[in-house]
Formats: C-alpha cells, structure tokens, sequence
C-alpha cells in the first residue's frame, strides 16, 4: 500500500508524540471505588476532632463533565486521607511532576489544602498518617488571615524537611485552580498556577538545605583607619562667645511684692522667674557629609569550607504514597484531578482534558450564583425595610407645635 508523504508525516509525529509521553505514575480522579483506594487515617479519632472526606462536586461545576473530587467536612477538625502508589517510584534521573486540583468552595480563613508525598518507609505509619508521619515533599496552598496565603514547598532530606525561602501567592478565590510541582534532576525546581509557571529555582540556592556557598571571613578584621562616621562636627563651626553665659530663665520684671508680704515672717521677696527670650537653648556644632566615610565595615565572603554540592539532593527513591493531612476552620475544599508524572507535559495534557474543559462553564455557574445570591439579598433587604413600623411622628408633632408659636409671637 503506498502512503502519501503527508501522512506519513503524521504518522511520524504521532510516533513522536508517543515516544515522548511521560510514565504516568499515579492518577485518580475519584470516580467509582475511590474509597477502596483512599484510605481514612485513624489520626485524631480518638479525641473525636477528625473529619472525613467525602465525594462532592460542589454547589457550581463545569457541567456533566465534570464529576466532582472529594469533599472536607465538617468544620474545625483534622483531616488525614491516603493512597498508595502501584509500586514505589525512583526519581532518579527523572522529572518528578506532583499536580492535583482544589477548589476552596467554602472561602477558606484558615486552612491547608496541600498534598504530601510519601516515602515506602513510612508504610508502617500511614495506618495512623498525620502531622507527625515522616513525609518527602509536601505542596500546595495554605491559607489563613491575612498574614498567610502562600503556596508550600517544602522538601525532605536526611529526616529534615526545608521549607522554601520565597514567597509564592495561592490563590484565595472560591473556583477550582491546578496545583504543579516539576523537580528536575539537575535540582532546580518549577511551580506552575493553572499551568502557567508562577515560580522556578533551585534546592541549592532557595532552600537551606546545605550550608552557604559563602560566609563572612571569621578571620578578617576592620583596618584601624576605616571610618564609618557618616557626619562630623563642621570644624568651621565655632561656639558664640558669650553662648553659656545667657541664662535660660530670668526674674520677671513686671512682677510686684505682694502688698501683704511681710519680710520679717516671709523672707525677702524675690520675683518669679521667666523664660530667657534670648536663650538659645545648648549649643550644638553643625554636622557636615564626612568626607573619610567608607561606609559601614563588612567582613568580606570567602568559599564556605563546610559547603559541598550534592547533585543527588532531588533524588527520592522510594515515593510510595499519597497524603492529605490538614486542619481546616471552615471546612468544604474540593479535591481533585491527581496525578504523578515524570513529565510536565504528560500532567499538562491531564489537567487541560479536566480543569481546562470545565474552567470557564464553572467561573459562569460561580457567577450566576453569585448574582442570584445578590438579588435575593437585596429584596430580602427591601421586604424587611417595607415591613418595619412607621417612625413615631411625635417629635415632629412637636416640632411643628413649637414652629405655629414662633410664627404667632
């Protein structure tokens, strides 16, 4: 059979696009069975403030297409839910990609909406996974006041975790929004906000993980010249004569001996004092730009003898689960859309077959909503304004009374 050269271009690039495709490593959308594949943790059931994931689309939607995630509920509890990897995964090598979805429908004040991947060695804690189970990278957003509204990256190395060093904004409004998390080989890292990259950088530089590069030379010293006197005395500026010499009060001229004053029992009289017109105050020399100032001495930075690269430091070998464990005030995120990669572009096409086909049909049904809220608002406003009493009219009685008698005089 012979192919035209243009499909046989096509069917070059689908070969391509094939081989290009990422390992999908984990997906769920929470579809049928999902409660046999997340399992509730037994944290905080003892002192009854644990709550529960359950399955929920939420009041607005993208439409049939989308079926919904798991819910939190109710409010002021710990919520502790896992899922366990096929097999472990080793990133060695690799892109490591963490993306799910989470619509904070109850507009969230204080709370985590973040996920938490896991190591195959926490497998005999996960029965009771919560804020103490050791973990490998927790990601995603935390909010709470107005003091706290930032996306998680947090990394775990020798039993330590590293919190990021920059600031990344969450977002804080009441859709549903894509979380990603791209962990290179070569230890820089990406993080993207409904696939539109918010933030990059590296473990090295961004985290404390290892020591600094460079430190301050605990040897150096300030040379004895140095002058970090940024103003001197004006030496031109020389004291009045006389400066000391006027009084700051002076007796009050215009003061007269009280005419019952009587000096044998009172002492001699003596005048009040005043303030000085003519006292300047302390004399002070005029400051002038110090023309010897080398600004403030700094050790200078040498090559920290502690710090050593470790190329290895994105390296986790045995991810193995999947957790979220949170506290939520008001409770109601949505959870959804999840999946482990070692591609951006295999999670990119996930998300844009999901969040991307219901974005907008949401952000229309939020809207309509919103709106309906508002007007039912306002004629409740209006019917409770229409039922209220008249105002009593007896003031007014009076004041019309006191008007017909000053019109009378």
């Amino acid at each position: 059979m012979k192919v035209s050269s243009t499909a046989a271009l096509l069917l070059f690039a689908s070969a391509l696009v094939c081989a290009s495709a990422g390992n999908v490593l984990y997906k769920e959308q929470f579809g049928d069975g999902w409660e046999s594949r997340w399992l509730h943790s037994s944290w905080k059931e003892a002192d009854g403030t644990a709550g529960k994931f359950t399955k929920a689309a939420g009041k607005w939607t993208g439409g049939d297409s989308d079926n919904g995630g798991i819910q939190t509920g109710p409010d002021s509890k710990f919520f502790a839910l896992y899922s366990e990897l096929a097999k472990p995964f080793d990133n060695k090598g690799k892109d490591l990609v963490l993306q799910y979805s989470v619509k904070h429908e109850q507009d969230l004040d204080c709370g985590g909406g973040y996920i938490k991947l896991l190591p195959a060695s926490s497998a005999d804690k996960m029965k009771s996974f919560g804020g103490e189970t050791p973990y490998s990278i927790m990601f995603g957003p935390d909010i709470c006041g107005y003091s706290t509204k930032k996306v998680h990256v947090i990394f775990t190395h020798k039993e330590k975790n590293y919190l990021i060093k920059k600031d990344i904004p969450a977002k804080t409004d009441q859709l549903t929004h894509v979380y990603t998390l791209v962990l290179k080989p070569d230890n820089t890292f990406k993080v993207y906000i409904d696939l539109e990259e918010v933030s990059t950088g590296s473990l090295d530089e961004d985290f404390d993980i290892l020591p600094p590069k460079k430190i301050k030379d605990p040897k150096a010293t300030k040379p004895e010249d140095w002058d970090e006197r940024a103003k001197i005395p004006d030496p031109e500026d020389i004291k009045p004569a006389g400066w000391d010499d006027i009084p700051a009060t002076i007796p009050d001229k215009e003061a007269t001996k009280p005419e019952d004053w009587d000096e044998e029992e009172d002492g001699t009289w003596e005048p009040p004092t005043i303030a000085n017109p003519e006292y300047k105050g302390e004399w002070k020399q005029k400051q002038i730009d110090n023309p010897a100032y080398k600004g403030i001495w700094v050790a200078p930075d040498i090559d920290n003898p502690e710090y050593k690269p470790d190329p290895t430091l994105y390296h986790y070998k045995d991810s193995k689960y999947l957790g979220f464990e949170l506290w939520q005030v008001k409770s109601g995120s949505i959870f959804d859309n999840i999946i482990v990669s070692d591609d951006f572009a295999t999670a990119k096409a996930f998300a844009e077959e999901t969040w991307g086909k219901t974005k907008d049909a949401e952000k229309a049904a939020f809207d309509k909503i919103k709106e309906e809220e508002k007007a039912a608002k306002e004629a409740e406003d209006k019917a409770n304004a229409d039922a209220a009493p008249p105002e009593d009219d007896a003031d007014d009685d009076e004041d019309d009374d006191e008007e017909a008698a000053h019109d009378e005089l």
